[in-house]
């Protein structure tokens, strides 16, 4: 995966004056646009439409403040239809307008290429399952929140403290399958990850595909398919997201799998009276690279 991504970096560099066709960039790489927006962001910590934008700005720049050519010029090469457009872009990078650059050469943000390397150090083994499940249900109650990638997410904790104390053991109830326990579901989630980005997240439990969900419950069909599965144990949530992160920095580089579309899913197996500690499963969408 460390491979693949530095070719399309590469691929980027070669495409910096056109729409890019990230499409059909991970078929030339032989993977899916999905795994590879997922992989990309995890590792460059910004999504890749960012980062083709923050290097066709850099590119742009130079061509601005060398001034040979016109702005209009500048913005058709750059694969913009006006000099409006090509502004509100090179503002949103720079911070400044390409005439105000024009005149005083700068301030500058500049996005340098990326390079991915692999580092392995071993000192923290994953403990992790691989599971075939055939087709299930997860229902619960769903709402859309925001996407935040370090500490609690304040949005998901206004979700659950909403719901009745009864409403969770009812859920209990429910569950008939794996993963086992309430849950917590992220689902149509950004392909790029980006912080802030909107997701589905489900308070819930899963059930076989046959057990019908009561009418007052949002359901998201699961369908059959391959899953990693990563036991984590530690202060939480950082152990767990920690583990999360090292699915993209460590387990997916060196194992024969890729992330395919589906509902992330975290299982807490154990916990303290206040969750400062737990012992979870993060289960992961997966298929064969």
């Amino acid at each position: 995966m460390i491979s693949a991504l530095n070719r399309l970096v590469a691929l980027v560099e070669e495409h910096l004056t056109e729409e890019f066709d990230v499409e059909a960039a991970a078929r030339t790489l032989g993977t899916t646009e999905y795994h590879l927006r997922r992989m990309f962001s995890s590792l460059a910590g910004m999504p890749l439409s960012e980062y083709v934008r923050r290097r066709r700005m850099t590119i742009a720049a130079g061509d601005v403040v060398r001034g040979t050519d016109d702005l209009l010029s500048i913005a058709v090469r750059h694969g913009y239809g006006s000099t409006e457009a090509f502004g509100r872009a090179f503002r949103a990078v720079h911070g400044v307008r390409p005439s105000d650059v024009r005149r005083d050469g700068g301030p500058l943000r500049t996005q340098p290429q990326l390079r991915f390397r692999l580092t392995v150090e071993g000192s923290t083994p994953m403990d992790t399952r691989i599971l075939d499940r055939p087709a299930f249900r997860l229902v619960g109650h769903a709402a859309r929140v925001p996407l935040i990638h370090r500490g609690v997410n304040p949005h998901i904790q206004r979700h659950i403290a909403a719901l009745p104390q009864e409403e969770h053991a009812r859920l209990k109830d429910l569950g008939n399958t794996e993963p086992p326990g309430l849950l917590q579901v992220c689902a149509a989630l950004d392909p790029d990850g980006a912080e802030g980005s909107e997701l589905t997240y489900l308070h819930g439990v899963a059930v076989s595909q046959g057990t019908p969900a009561p009418g007052d419950l949002d359901t998201i069909e699961v369908p059959a398919g391959r899953w990693a599965v990563f036991h984590t144990a530690g202060p939480h949530p950082q152990t767990l997201q920690e583990t999360w992160a090292a699915t993209a920095t460590e387990w997916f580089p060196s194992n024969p799998w890729r992330l395919r579309p589906g509902p992330s899913i975290v299982t807490v197996l154990e916990h303290a009276d206040d969750f400062s500690v737990a012992t979870c499963e993060l289960w992961l969408p997966v298929e064969s690279a």
